[in-house]
């Protein structure tokens, strides 16, 4: 089970951007890193093409190592450390510090837009 997932408010821990916080944009499970919004930027010089007919350059996020972040409990506001329990037969996050369930933010959102449109495609006449 993943500790940090894509949509979780992170801290950065330790580096220059120590004390920052922003939510998970993309996960590299390989290379054990993650991306965080507004953390570790740096400028990638873009050639010119089609997509980008100017050239020029672009602030992006890099990724950081994972070790470098912690889990904030948004319930609490606090940092905290990663744990697992079963919940109801399904293996879940927890929040060592609150003892809490963790609800991935990306998750809960993207849950709500199939509840609402039933996952089925409005059908015209």
């Amino acid at each position: 089970m993943a500790r940090i997932r894509k949509g979780d408010l992170v801290e950065i821990v330790t580096g220059n951007d120590r004390g920052k916080r922003g939510r998970v944009l993309r996960v590299l499970n390989d290379k054990g890193r993650v991306a965080v919004e507004g953390v570790n930027l740096r400028w990638k010089h873009m050639r010119k093409s089609q997509q980008h007919p100017q050239g020029g350059r672009v602030r992006r996020e890099t990724p950081v190592h994972m070790s470098n972040v912690m889990l904030v409990d948004e319930t609490a506001d606090v940092r905290t450390r990663v744990g697992s329990a079963v919940i109801d037969g399904r293996k879940t996050r927890i929040a060592r510090k609150t003892g809490k369930p963790i609800t991935a933010a990306g998750k809960a959102a993207s849950k709500k837009a199939d509840s609402k449109g039933d996952g089925q495609k409005d059908e015209e006449s």
